[in-house]
């Protein structure tokens, strides 16, 4: 089994790779195509590289690379030159169209420029490792088990079995000349000014059945499952126009990376779920699906549904400490691994987090003020309150009202939080905090549990209950507000200790305990200053850990690093309290930086300042595309937008705060609750067709009750510039 740290190191990818993601298969290749054994480059599926080399060669010479372009997140066309020793200027030209889905099409073309006859030898070496994914992230790969080569006409199968798993890959070339182990040759003649293609085929076998290719070559592409889902998904979504080009290309992008990492369950083939990232989390993760499923609820309510139902079919049941399930308990971690399924199907489970369980309701409350319909959230009802129950329980170690954790075993997550690298949680001074921890952020989540929970039995009309949950959420807020916060440097304390001292370091979790509504108002100002002051805020985003604290390092996973959905959720919570500069100086930083990275914020970067270098700096082993960084710029919208449906309500609040260099920003399409809203903002003049009915827009009021709960005015404010048709 591997570590399940996440930030174990990596080999590195190189410059300029490629990487290719479609459910539960990906690839990754050199930018001319090529996949090296030595990298962490290969074909994947459900978290085995079953294929490590894949080398094109014509005439034994490498090909010269000339452009790659990635048409959509599964399909990319590697375009290269044919070296010619005698020649200066080739004219031959290499085109290689490779597409991803439970393994890999390659077709390959190549076109003859010249007013001679081409006479070549195209080679294909293929290996295959069987490695495991974290072996080639990490680079350590360890040839296990016993491997067997068979070639049957042009098929090359390639077996591996170990610790009693059978596993396999097929290589399928129809036009080549000869098939041996490991090599796959095509001998070829190109007449003047015509070309030569052939298609390579590469399938997946479990347990010694091969699973259909998404793309067979007697079908067109364009009707294989991905690129139907790929439209589906492109065609449903809202559609963005602005002023601002930039901004509409990094949107544009967002959207098209959140349905490149949604995962399919055969069991359940019209459910999605969205995965962590590529290329190495393409799995459900509690934590990460479910904040990225909230953040995206502009665009897709599906994924929320699909990831609360997925993981309540998770949920836990029993104690195990070797996998820290328990009873209630929300999973941290799902691994397909060499399962006999695709996708979500089967495999290896984790539960070791402190904070999925009161996301999960955190977001089931979420989607009830969007609308979810009532039959959904009686059957998703029950799971919520056995997560309660692990939170008021199970989550308390010692009963004094926060949720703790400590792992409970040797190979389990030292740490359990977000931030869940070995050193992601220490003090001031640097030095690493003890467990049990109980974080804030943790307690922040669990406030807003509460809260949901109350205002479903108040919609339901069970005031008694609502009154136990508020109950709840208000000593927890005053407990909180008493025991987290450090007077003497004017910010939250990160975390409580073994012995309960407060861990004193300056980071960004505060800032999520702004977005649920646990933190006073009169510490708020004090919070909001200290997240954009010089040793926070780089001027892309807000670091991780503040410059002054002892393990301050921008280079570092979690201590100085800056996090595009993290600073997305304090964004949030800076606009909740009424921040708007703040907020926008933050999105604005952001969406400027998404810009550096080819509009695709990657899943973060090096927390140097913005006057340090002209550009932000990546971070060498960061995942991209990943799904809460794709979210990322959906969320600043709709926080710029404040934007909140308060459906079972009958209101929908809206009062756009967009800086003047959004200039005009048109979206429709906007799901909700069965309809779709356009929204135009122009100049601080909103419009919004096709409200729901018995739904009326409310021009949005940021104030906070003492609960923590936002109001509107009982009626709209007419004199105001939004306005519904």
């Amino acid at each position: 089994m591997t570590a399940w740290n996440v930030d174990a190191g990596s080999a590195g990818t190189g410059t300029g790779a490629v990487t290719l993601v479609e459910g539960s298969s990906f690839s990754i290749s050199a930018e001319h195509g090529d996949m090296s054994a030595d990298r962490p480059h290969g074909v994947f599926h459900n978290d085995t590289r079953i294929v490590s080399r894949w080398d094109l060669r014509v005439n034994e010479e490498p090909l010269e690379p000339l452009a790659a372009m990635v048409r959509e997140p599964y399909r990319a066309t590697f375009l290269a030159r044919v070296k010619n020793p005698e020649q200066p200027d080739s004219t031959l030209l290499m085109e290689r169209e490779r597409r991803v889905g439970t393994g890999l099409r390659e077709d390959i073309t190549m076109r003859n420029l010249g007013r001679e006859p081409a006479t070549c030898t195209v080679t294909l070496a293929v290996e295959a490792d069987f490695a495991d994914l974290f072996e080639v992230k990490e680079g350590r790969i360890r040839r296990r088990g016993d491997y067997s080569f068979r070639t049957q006409s042009n098929r090359m199968l390639i077996d591996h079995e170990w610790n009693g798993r059978r596993q396999g890959v097929v290589v399928q070339a129809d036009d080549a000349t000869s098939v041996h182990r490991g090599m796959v040759t095509f001998e070829v003649v190109i007449p003047p000014h015509d070309e030569w293609s052939t298609t390579v085929l590469v399938r997946p076998v479990v347990d010694g059945e091969e699973l259909r290719t998404h793309f067979p070559v007697d079908r067109p592409v364009e009707e294989s499952v991905p690129a139907r889902r790929f439209q589906t998904w492109s065609s449903s979504s809202p559609r963005v126009t602005t002023d601002n080009e930039p901004l509409q290309a990094v949107l544009s992008r967002s959207q098209q990376d959140l349905g490149a990492l949604r995962v399919f369950d055969p069991r359940h083939p019209d459910r999605a779920v969205v995965a962590a990232g590529a290329p190495w989390f393409m799995a459900l993760f509690g934590r990460d699906s479910l904040l990225t499923s909230f953040m995206a609820l502009p665009i897709d309510q599906s994924l929320a549904l699909g990831t609360l139902q997925t993981l309540a079919d998770y949920q836990g049941a029993e104690e195990d400490p070797s996998t820290e399930e328990q009873p209630g308990r929300i999973l941290h971690e799902v691994r397909p691994g060499t399962s006999d399924t695709v996708g979500l199907g089967g495999g290896n489970v984790y539960y070791g987090t402190a904070d999925a369980t009161p996301l999960f309701v955190v977001l089931l409350g979420e989607l009830h003020r969007w609308g979810l319909a009532s039959k959904e959230v009686e059957a998703l009802l029950p799971h919520a309150d056995r997560a309660l129950e692990w939170i008021l329980h199970h989550g308390d170690l010692d009963g004094d009202g926060f949720v703790e954790y400590h792992r409970a075993n040797e190979q389990g997550l030292l740490n359990q939080g977000w931030k869940d690298s070995w050193d992601g949680v220490n003090f001031a001074d640097g030095r690493l905090a003890e467990a049990p921890i109980a974080l804030c952020e943790v307690q922040a989540y669990v406030y807003g549990a509460y809260r949901a929970r109350a205002h479903f039995a108040s919609d339901m009309g069970d005031e008694q209950t609502a009154r136990t949950w508020t109950d709840h959420a208000d000593r927890l807020k005053k407990a909180f507000n008493e025991r987290f916060w450090l007077p003497e440097r004017g910010y939250y304390a990160l975390a409580l200790d073994r012995d309960n001292r407060p861990v004193d370091s300056c980071t960004s979790n505060m800032g999520h305990c702004l977005w649920t509504g646990i933190i006073d108002e009169d510490k708020a100002p004090l919070v909001a200053e200290r997240l954009l002051d010089p040793t926070m805020f780089t001027g892309w985003g807000v670091r991780t850990l503040a410059s002054d604290m002892g393990a301050y390092n921008p280079v570092s996973y979690h201590n100085g690093s800056v996090w595009p959905h993290d600073n997305a959720i304090v964004a949030a919570g800076l606009m909740r309290y009424g921040f708007v500069e703040h907020a926008q100086r933050i999105a604005m930083g952001m969406l400027e930086a998404a810009t550096r990275f080819d509009d695709r914020l990657p899943e973060l970067f090096c927390g140097f300042a913005r006057d340090a270098y002209p550009d932000p700096v990546p971070y060498p082993t960061s995942c991209s595309p990943q799904a809460w960084a794709a979210a990322t710029p959906i969320h600043l919208v709709r926080t710029l937008l404040r934007f909140d449906p308060q459906l079972p309500h009958g209101e929908l609040w809206l009062d756009p705060a967009f800086p003047p260099a959004f200039g005009r920003l048109c979206i429709d399409q906007v799901p909700i609750a069965g309809s779709r809203l356009s929204i135009d903002v122009d100049q601080g003049s909103t419009t919004v067709d096709g409200l729901p009915d018995g739904v009326r827009l409310v021009r949005q009021v940021r104030r906070l009750t003492p609960s923590g709960d936002q109001t509107a005015p009982a009626e709209p404010d007419r004199n105001s510039d939004a306005r519904e048709r």
